[in-house]
């Protein structure tokens, strides 16, 4: 599992790539966990942008709401962006979709988290 960044104003976008299952929910929880703690100390918002993940166990989904349950203790705000439609679906029978809010695209969530990360994000690309 690898996690990588992009930054949008005062907002984290979380891009893990691959499947989130037994293998790989350790690596997951260390990297989230480092960002929980600076979001926290920065002001962050936290976005997960889960357009590269193809699968995510019930592990992964419990590392998930772990890590919102202690962003939103903290005052915090994480939201997920770009399901793919399996993942989606796991989501929904699970009822995640009710953990967090879920948006169709990043810049979408980054618009729900802060106005200044959207124009930053849309400054970005284009838009």
């Amino acid at each position: 599992m690898h996690l990588s960044q992009e930054r949008y104003g005062d907002a984290l976008v979380l891009i893990p790539v691959g499947r989130v299952d037994n293998t790989t929910t350790d690596g997951l929880r260390s990297d989230l966990q480092r960002h929980v703690t600076s979001s926290h100390e920065n002001g962050d918002r936290l976005v997960l942008d889960f357009s590269k993940v193809d699968y995510i166990s019930s592990v992964g989904l419990r590392v998930l709401m772990l890590a919102a349950k202690q962003v939103r203790e903290q005052g915090g705000s994480i939201v997920v962006a770009a399901l793919q439609p399996v993942v989606r679906e796991i989501f929904e029978i699970s009822r995640f979709n009710l953990v967090f809010q879920c948006f169709g695209t990043v810049r979408e969530a980054l618009g729900k988290v802060s106005a200044n990360a959207q124009a930053a994000y849309d400054s970005a690309h284009g838009a």
